[in-house]
């Protein structure tokens, strides 16, 4: 078995969206996750995944038949400019606006940007304003 190096977060070690239509849904994350500088991690005939998002077909042995439903996912963005970027790309590759760029009350400095991929999931991507990280990710090898 080849070495395998991981990135994640701090609370999500992975979540599952099975969806009607994965290539609709692959054009889409593919645009989003490109300009947070977020690559596809790996493909299947009925999957692809990136960090810690794992997407795959209703048919799917990991989905086990069933759709998840509506969920939102927050995805992290370095500055307002990755934030507008993500908009604009996600409309482009087929999501729904469900909230254009700008400033959100939920504290000082929080800028974000909502769609709606093709299955109704609410995507966002946001950034929390001047901040300071500890490590750009978790570095996992195994």
């Amino acid at each position: 078995m080849e070495t395998q190096e991981l990135h994640r977060g701090r609370l999500i070690d992975h979540i599952q969206l099975v969806v009607r239509d994965l290539a609709a849904s692959r054009r889409f994350y593919e645009a989003v996750l490109q300009v947070l500088g977020v690559p596809i991690g790996g493909t299947g005939e009925d999957y692809f995944w990136s960090d810690e998002l794992f997407i795959s077909s209703g048919d799917s042995r990991a989905a086990l038949g069933k759709l998840t439903g509506r969920h939102h996912l927050a995805f992290q963005a370095r500055d307002h400019a990755m934030v507008d970027a993500f908009y604009k790309a996600g409309l482009a590759a087929g999501g729904t606006d469900n909230g254009a760029p700008g400033e959100r009350p939920y504290h000082p400095g929080y800028y974000a940007a909502f769609l709606l991929d093709p299955d109704g999931n609410n995507i966002e991507a946001v950034h929390h304003g001047a901040h300071a990280r500890s490590a750009a990710s978790v570095k996992i090898t195994f």
